[in-house]
C-alpha cells in the first residue's frame, strides 16, 4: 500500500469512526497491517477504542503482540481481566508469557484463574525460565516430525499443524525419545517424492541452543546462520523454537542498552526508556554514576595543583588546558567505540587481544602525530614561542597515543574478566584520559620549563 493510499485510509477510517459506523470501521480496519492497527489503536482516546472491544479475540491478540508493554497495559485496565484472558489464549505462547511476566503476580494469578488449563500450563511453563535466556525467548508452538514419516505422511500432518505453530518453514525431526535428530525445511518436503523417507530428506546438522544460552549469544547465532528459527533444547529434547521476529527485537534492546551504557547510564533497555520516564526517574538514573565520575574529576584539579609552580612560571600553559583534555577524551571515546562494537558484534574472534591492541596503538601513533604536528604550529605561529609549540606538539601526540590505547584496553580487559565492555562508558574513558592528558602534560612543559621561560 502506497503512501498516499495509506493516508486516505486512516482518513476514512476515521470518518467512519466518528460516524460510529461498525461495519464500515471493521471493513477499513481490517485492510491496515497488524503494525498499523496498534499504533492506529493507541493513537484514539479510550472513548473511541470503545468501539474495538467488540472485536474478535484473534484480532485483538495480534494487535497486542505488536504493542510495548506500557501500551498492552492501558488495553488491559480498559478491556477487564476476563477479556483479557481470552484474548491471551489466542496469543503466541511466548508472547504471552511476556506480558503475564510483566504483570504483578496477584493480577497476573487472576487472570490464569480465568484461563483454560491447558494454556495455562503451557505459558507457566515459558515463563519458569530467565527473561534473558533462549528459553525466555522461545515458543512452543513448533513442528515436530517422527524420523518414520515419508514425505507424504509429513504434508498429511500440516494440513492440520500448520496453523497452529509459530512457524512452518522449518520442520524438526525427533526420535522415539522426542531427541531432536534433524531438521527439514519446507522447501525441501514439497520437491521430494511423497514415499520418501524424513531421514534421506533431513539435515542432521542442526544448529541449536540449550534453554539457559543468553540472549545476546542466541541473536549472534541466528545473525551468524541467517536462520528464520532456531530449535531450543533441553537434555538434547527439543522444548521450543526462536523465531527471527524475536531475535530482531534482542537486537534492538541490547544496542539500545549499549549505547545507554555508553553513555554512561546502567540497567536495562525497559528501565532506561526515558522517553517513558518522568525528569525524577531519569536524574536518579544517572546521578550515581555522575557523581563517581565528579570524585575522579576532582582529581584533575589535584593534578593540576601538583604543577602549580610550572602553572604560575608559563601561565600561557593554562590556555591549552581544555584543547589537551577535550582531544585526549575524544580520541578515547572513538577506540573504545571502535572495540566495544568489535567486541559485540564478534569481530576480534580469532584473533588475540595483542593484535587488536597493536591495530589501534598504530592508529593512535598517527593521530598523535598528525594533531602533534597542526598544533605545534599553531602555538608557535599564535604565541610566537617554538619552544611551547614544540611542548604542546610533543604533549598532544604522547597524550593521544595514550588515551587511544587506554580506550583500546581497557575494555579488551573487561571482556576478558566477562564484565560487559560497555560499563566502560564514554563519561569514564574520557575522565580517565583528562587525567592522563594533564600529567603527560604538565610533566612535559615541567622538564622543559628553563627553555620555556
Amino acid at each position: 500500500m502506497s503512501a498516499d493510499k495509506y493516508q486516505d485510509l486512516l482518513e476514512e477510517l476515521i470518518e467512519a469512526l466518528d460516524r460510529q459506523d461498525k461495519p464500515k470501521v471493521k471493513e477499513l480496519f481490517d485492510e491496515l497491517h497488524t503494525y498499523d492497527k496498534a499504533q492506529f489503536l493507541m493513537d484514539l482516546t479510550p472513548e473511541q477504542r470503545e468501539m474495538f472491544r467488540h472485536f474478535s479475540d484473534e484480532n485483538l491478540a495480534e494487535i497486542l503482540e505488536e504493542l510495548e508493554y506500557d501500551e498492552q497495559r492501558i488495553l488491559i485496565e480498559e478491556l477487564g481481566l476476563k477479556r483479557t484472558a481470552e484474548i491471551l489464549e489466542e496469543m503466541s505462547s511466548d508472547d504471552a508469557a511476556d506480558l503475564l511476566g510483566e504483570l504483578e503476580e496477584k493480577e497476573s494469578a487472576e487472570i490464569f484463574a480465568l484461563m483454560d488449563d491447558q494454556e495455562e500450563v503451557d505459558i507457566r511453563k515459558l515463563m519458569q525460565y530467565e527473561e534473558d535466556s533462549a528459553g525466555g525467548l522461545m515458543t512452543d508452538e513448533f513442528i515436530t516430525i517422527p524420523d518414520t514419516y515419508t514425505a507424504g505422511d509429513i504434508l498429511n500432518k500440516l494440513r492440520n499443524l500448520a496453523p497452529k505453530a509459530e512457524t512452518a518453514y522449518y520442520l524438526y525431526v525427533t526420535d522415539v525419545h522426542l531427541n531432536l535428530r534433524g531438521v527439514l525445511s519446507l522447501r525441501e518436503l514439497i520437491v521430494a517424492e511423497p514415499d520418501t523417507k524424513v531421514e534421506d530428506i533431513m539435515s542432521e546438522r542442526v544448529v541449536s541452543v540449550p534453554a539457559e544460552m543468553d540472549q545476546e549469544e542466541v541473536a549472534e547465532i541466528m545473525e551468524k546462520y541467517d536462520f528464520l528459527a532456531l530449535p531450543v533444547v533441553k537434555e538434547e529434547k527439543i522444548v521450543g523454537i526462536i523465531t527471527i521476529d524475536d531475535v530482531v527485537d534482542v537486537l534492538q534492546e541490547e544496542t539500545s542498552e549499549d549505547i545507554y551504557r555508553l553513555g554512561g547510564l546502567s540497567g536495562s533497555e525497559a528501565e532506561l526508556r526515558e522517553s517513558s520516564s518522568s525528569a525524577f526517574q531519569s536524574a536518579k538514573k544517572r546521578i550515581p554514576w555522575l557523581a563517581g565520575l565528579l570524585f575522579v574529576g576532582i582529581m584533575a584539579g589535584t593534578i593540576i595543583e601538583q604543577f602549580e609552580a610550572t602553572l604560575e612560571a608559563v601561565a600561557v600553559l593554562a590556555v591549552f588546558i581544555p584543547m589537551m583534555t577535550g582531544m585526549a577524551g575524544n580520541t578515547g571515546t572513538q577506540s573504545l567505540t571502535v572495540v566495544v562494537r568489535g567486541l559485540t558484534l564478534g569481530e576480534f574472534e580469532g584473533k588475540g587481544i595483542f593484535q587488536v591492541i597493536r591495530r589501534e596503538a598504530g592508529v593512535g601513533i598517527f593521530i598523535g602525530i598528525a594533531n602533534g604536528i597542526v598544533i605545534t604550529i599553531i602555538a608557535m605561529v599564535w604565541q610566537g614561542n617554538p619552544m611551547l609549540g614544540a611542548v604542546i606538539g610533543m604533549s598532544l601526540m604522547i597524550t593521544l597515543f595514550v588515551a587511544t590505547l587506554a580506550g583500546t584496553v581497557i575494555p579488551l580487559i573487561m571482556d576478558k574478566f566477562k564484565i560487559d565492555p560497555a560499563v566502560a562508558s564514554g563519561p569514564f574513558i574520557t575522565t580517565v584520559n583528562d587525567l592522563i592528558g594533564l600529567t603527560i602534560y604538565f610533566s612535559i612543559a615541567t622538564y622543559f620549563m628553563e627553555q620555556l621561560m
